[in-house]
């Protein structure tokens, strides 16, 4: 069984299950999703200064959930999954302590959905996707997890060696030139459930998830329309 994290924010709460209908429905072996609810974690962080949503550091918490055993995925949940999740646990680098796509671009936009601020900073959305090899990243204990700087963290200085994914893993919507062969969009500016971004890049295949979420049988067989209504 694969095991994946997803991210919770209050304000993406039909994301989040949108992106795990997403896994599932394209998914060839059971997967295992887990919410990272902060009120559910060990975690007693006081809010960042930088942090611009409830998963900015409870990601880090996976290894530790997992009793530092076998490898799992973590995902930001403004994504959706093209492709069969299998396929990011094959791709990963078997000897890192982590893989992930690694991003080299600045952000475009000073903000993001509802306004927040769009930090930029080195290794800028390595950390939205992220195939831990748990036993390899011990230093992740929930106590570093609660106290180490937030730097440290955020821009992975805990990993000696990070692996490098496809970038079709993690394409960028808005930041990124259109690229219709993603197999892991990131709706990292917002996800269409908000107004603003209702008309971007994969808006169409979002909604279309949502409405077979909703479906009478969501997990059958369906065909993505051009377009869906919102």
């Amino acid at each position: 069984m694969l095991r994946v994290f997803i991210g919770y924010e209050p304000d993406e709460t039909i994301a989040l299950h949108v992106l795990s209908h997403s896994i599932w429905r394209h998914a060839s072996v059971p997967v295992s999703i887990t919410p990272l609810m902060l009120r559910q974690l060990p975690l007693t962080r006081e809010r960042d200064p930088v942090q611009t949503s409830e998963f900015t550091f409870s990601r880090f918490i996976v290894p530790h959930l997992c009793n530092y055993e076998s490898r799992a995925l973590y995902l930001d949940c403004d994504m959706l999954v093209r492709c069969d999740i299998g396929e990011v646990f094959y791709a990963a680098d078997a000897d890192a302590q982590v893989s992930v796509v690694k991003h080299d671009y600045t952000p475009k936009h000073k903000t993001k959905f509802l306004g927040k601020t769009q930090t930029r900073y080195r290794r800028k959305n390595w950390s939205s996707l992220m195939m831990f090899n748990n036993a390899n990243c011990k230093m992740l204990t929930h106590q570093a997890v609660n106290d180490r700087e937030s730097s440290w963290l955020r821009k992975m200085e805990w990993a000696d060696r990070i692996g490098e994914l496809p970038s079709d893993f993690n394409h960028l919507v808005g930041e990124y030139a259109p690229n219709p062969a993603a197999k892991i969009v990131h709706f990292t500016l917002g996800t269409p459930c908000f107004a603003k971004y209702r008309h971007c890049e994969f808006a169409h295949e979002w909604f279309a998830e949502k409405a077979m979420m909703m479906a009478h049988n969501p997990l059958g067989e369906y065909s993505l329309p051009e377009k869906v209504s919102a």
